[in-house]
């Protein structure tokens, strides 16, 4: 299979990239505000939408409201959007939730990060490529935050999976990666900065052509500002946005990006858009945080 047949999937990764979770009082996925929430990103200009991913709280859902969150997540992008689909856990409900989106009508899925605590290079290979051989028609996007994996190893599933067309590449260290996409094969895949505004900058120095975001659904207006300042290379555009933005996503990361899903959700909050709940491991914010949160958000031109 020919990457030319994955040609619209490619591009919509070479974007911002981003989805949450609303949860309702009674702890529910709130389904309502879950379709509010897409529909203010797809009229801000987002067009690839992530359900399953780390800020939709992926691990704190069940496996039924995954699917549930999928399918409205398709269903209210009309074809608006292209979804990334994440999938991951064991290797049988990665594969079953793969099928699913491929069935939904889905364009691509990422994989998250395997969770196993064992994990080597060569079954890192093995559990992509089972997905991946398992849609063969969708493109697949590995999620790595795993440093010590060598670029040549992605190079290897790919030689066996076409279908695997781009990396979310989520390793806190610029050099590291500018290696790895150049050991993997620079131009053989689209290359998505997995951290997000405040690393955008640097990775997309070193080939990346996309960039997750938390910070979207809060402000698309701003995260879309960085994604056209990088585009044209346009790196002082670009850092004026990174300053802008600096103290929210500084927010996020603390504590070693414990309130990552939480800043985003208290911001939406702040803004009247859904509730601030998030469901543990993660943790409300604290009162003062609250607030701080609440004037970085209505700093920005919303």
């Amino acid at each position: 299979m020919s990457s030319v047949t994955f040609e619209t999937q490619r591009a919509a990764l070479a974007d911002v990239v981003a989805i949450p979770t609303p949860f309702a009082e009674d702890g529910t996925v709130e389904q309502d505000t879950h379709r509010a929430l897409l529909r203010r990103l797809l009229d801000g200009g987002i067009r690839t939408l992530t359900p399953g991913g780390n800020t939709g709280e992926c691990y704190a859902l069940t496996p039924l409201e995954r699917r549930v969150v999928t399918e409205l997540t398709v269903e209210e992008a009309g074809g608006r959007a292209v979804i990334l689909v994440g999938v991951g856990h064991d290797l049988p409900t990665a594969i079953a939730s793969a099928r699913h989106a491929r069935d939904l009508g889905a364009g691509m899925v990422m994989v998250h990060q395997p969770v196993h605590p064992c994990v080597s290079a060569a079954g890192w290979v093995d559990h992509h490529r089972a997905i991946a051989e398992s849609v063969p028609g969708l493109g697949v996007v590995p999620y790595i935050r795993n440093a010590q994996l060598p670029g040549a190893r992605l190079a290897e599933l790919a030689d066996h999976c076409p279908n695997v067309i781009g990396v979310k590449y989520a390793v806190p260290d610029a050099a590291r990666f500018a290696a790895f996409a150049r050991d993997a094969g620079l131009d053989r895949f689209v290359w998505v900065a997995g951290l997000a505004e405040p690393y955008a900058p640097s990775y997309f120095s070193a080939g990346a052509t996309g960039f997750t975001s938390g910070l979207v659904n809060v402000a698309p207006a701003v995260s879309l500002n960085m994604m056209e300042a990088l585009r044209s290379g346009d790196y002082p555009a670009a850092m004026k946005v990174w300053e802008q933005i600096r103290r929210f996503e500084e927010l996020r990361a603390a504590h070693g990006s414990a309130d990552n899903v939480t800043v985003v959700k208290e911001a939406l909050a702040a803004l009247g858009l859904c509730r601030r709940d998030v469901r543990p491991p993660s943790r409300p914010l604290p009162e003062h945080e609250r607030a701080e949160v609440a004037a970085v958000a209505a700093g920005w031109s919303l």
